[in-house]
């Protein structure tokens, strides 16, 4: 008797590579810019990393991935991810210490190389360690939360997962960037609360959205699928 084949879905690719898209591109605009829109309580100022405009929507195909397909098949475009992220890294890191061309280098274009791009590296290393520890604790929640609540009140579960993904990895990332001279410890505790306020502001908004999306999704894929019997082991790849 042949083995069976896995199951085929026409969306799961297409999903997945939203999810990394989203992801790189924060990596790329944390390195870049510090928005502060002159906002503040006292003095505690509402700054955030540019990143943090577009890193939120990562956990919503997180969200989505866990909700419709499974921990299992989560588990994978988180390791992707994460593998993307470092290939990033590495190759920003290289194209800074190859020497630049006589010309640019006279339009101070490895000075700005490093001032935009530089701190990328360091950037990368807070970030992967952050994503790791913060999807998959995002993921096991929404996926333990499932099963807890038999399939019901799937908005109690993504902005459940999302408080506690998103507050691991706000942690573990600015604590880590600061550490390596990424961003000024003078606002540390401003990048941490309002990161992590705008974050999960940002998943209540798009909740109704994630809904339809997910509702669509199993409807269009004829999958849903609960974690009964999965081993949540974040370093297990088999589907």
């Amino acid at each position: 008797m042949g083995q069976e084949q896995p199951k085929q879905y026409r969306f799961y690719d297409g999903v997945m590579a939203l999810f990394i898209t989203t992801l790189l591109l924060s990596n790329l605009l944390s390195s870049a810019k510090i928005i502060d829109f002159g906002v503040s309580i006292g003095n505690f100022a509402f700054v955030f990393d540019a990143g943090t405009l577009i890193f939120p929507i990562s956990y919503i195909f997180g969200d989505v991935l866990t909700e419709v397909y499974g921990y299992k098949r989560a588990r994978r475009v988180i390791w992707m991810g994460f593998m993307a992220s470092a290939l990033m890294a590495f190759f920003v890191w290289l194209a800074g210490v190859l020497p630049g061309e006589a010309y640019w280098l006279s339009l101070d274009g490895q000075t700005a190389y490093q001032t935009i791009l530089g701190g990328i590296t360091g950037l990368v290393v807070a970030s992967l360690s952050a994503y790791w520890v913060g999807s998959f604790s995002n993921s096991y929640v929404l996926a333990k939360m499932k099963i807890a609540t038999k399939g019901k009140w799937l908005w109690s579960r993504t902005i459940g997962s999302t408080m506690v993904g998103q507050g691991v990895d706000t942690l573990t990332f600015i604590g880590i960037a600061t550490l390596l001279g990424v961003f000024p410890p003078e606002i540390f505790a401003s990048l941490v609360i309002t990161n992590y306020i705008l974050k999960v502001g940002i998943e209540v908004i798009m909740t109704p959205i994630t809904i339809q999306v997910v509702g669509w999704l199993k409807r269009a894929e004829n999958e849903d699928v609960y974690d009964y019997d999965t081993a949540f082991n974040p370093f297990k790849m088999s589907i």
